[in-house]
């Protein structure tokens, strides 16, 4: 009995910590500002996909001329993608379309882009898009930018 109380309270103690860490994190990362909340799907065909599959919860930080986009249910402190400002091409602006509005933010607009080659999504609110297509736009004089 003494030992399933403490493997129990042990279990609850682990929970809150790792609850704690998570909290942390994002204190951390959203500490230098300019952070917004930014779903991805990396790596989509042409085809439009609206079956939900493949979005990953996110936060975007603005850093000089990239955008740092970490995980939201990861412990790392490094951010899992690195976008340049001179490499991301805007494509098409859309509304969540059937299973993505379950799987996306309810207020998200979803913007196709080309980063390098590689086709994703990026899900964002209204007001985080509108900041971001002026970052993009604000890019130093001679950078090639291509907004829709």
């Amino acid at each position: 009995m003494l030992l399933a109380l403490l493997v129990s309270g042990l279990v609850v103690a682990l929970v809150v910590i790792g609850l704690f860490v998570f909290g942390l994190r994002r204190r951390l990362i959203q500490r230098s500002g300019g952070t917004f909340d930014c779903s991805m799907r990396w790596g989509v065909s042409e085809e439009p996909d609206i079956s939900g599959k493949g979005w990953v919860y996110g936060v975007a930080r603005y850093s000089g001329d990239r955008i740092e986009w970490f995980r939201v249910f990861s412990y790392s402190p490094r951010p899992r993608r690195l976008l340049e400002r001179s490499s991301i091409e805007v494509l098409a602006r859309r509304a969540p379309e059937g299973e993505e509005e379950l799987a996306l933010l309810s207020d998200a607009v979803v913007l196709g882009c080309l980063h390098q080659g590689t086709r994703l999504e990026l899900a964002m609110s209204e007001d985080a898009l509108t900041g971001f297509l002026a970052w993009l736009e604000a890019a130093p004089p001679g950078q090639r930018v291509n907004v829709a």
